[in-house]
């Protein structure tokens, strides 16, 4: 392990050692050095799990497929539309595919029929989506490319987003995604947008010709 830097605390093994190497004024003075020490530990520690505690509740309590882990509160979970890995089409206990529109989410389910008997693995990657969640996607990518304009090539605004109304998928893996953009127009499903391979949604009858692409500018 790489050496600590010495900061405002100083670990117990630490302690004990340069109380070792230290001449003995009595055996009093020792005595109370090692209680003060050890409670001063203790406190520390207990800090530290009583804050990782706190921190501990991503999801709310009683939504399907809810996973503990770190993270604040406020943070989008289940109930804003987050998917676990390997999220079905046919899982609609999650408000992710429950909230979907209706047509859409059967025109997805359909299609992973299909994918599973041609020996295709498909997943839902991201549904129906709350404004919260939306939010939160939107400030990731402004911090990252620097600003709404840029950001906005990469994730909509919450206001306008086809997740949040419920009638955009994600779908994954790639080869799922080639599928779909092969075959996706026999259930109304085409790829809307030029960047995103993964993003589809109802735009045609099935059979059709899906619409030209939308390039973000």
């Amino acid at each position: 392990m790489p050496k600590r830097r010495r900061s405002g605390n100083i670990a117990s093994d630490e302690l004990f050692g340069m109380i070792e190497t230290t001449p003995r004024r009595s055996t009093a003075l020792t005595g109370l050095v090692i209680v003060a020490a050890v409670t001063s530990f203790g406190l520390t520690a207990c800090s530290a799990v009583s804050a990782a505690d706190q921190s501990d509740s991503t999801t709310p309590s009683g939504t399907p497929h809810a996973k503990s882990g770190g993270g604040s509160s406020k943070l989008p979970g289940a109930a804003d539309g987050k998917l676990p890995s390997g999220t079905s089409a046919f899982d609609t206990d999650l408000p992710g595919i429950a909230n979907l529109d209706p047509k859409l989410r059967a025109a997805v389910q359909k299609a992973e029929q299909a994918m599973k008997e041609d020996g295709i693995p498909m997943q839902v990657t991201t549904g129906w989506r709350s404004k919260k969640y939306q939010v939160e996607l939107m400030d990731k990518a402004i911090k990252q490319y620097g600003s709404r304009e840029k950001a906005k090539k990469f994730v909509a605004d919450p206001d306008e987003s086809h997740h949040v109304t419920g009638h955009a998928v994600d779908i994954g893996p790639t080869d799922a995604d080639d599928w779909l953009i092969r075959k996706g127009n026999r259930f109304g499903l085409c790829q809307t947008y030029s960047n995103e391979i993964w993003h589809f949604e109802l735009v045609t009858t099935p059979g059709g010709d899906c619409p030209p692409m939308t390039t973000p500018s």
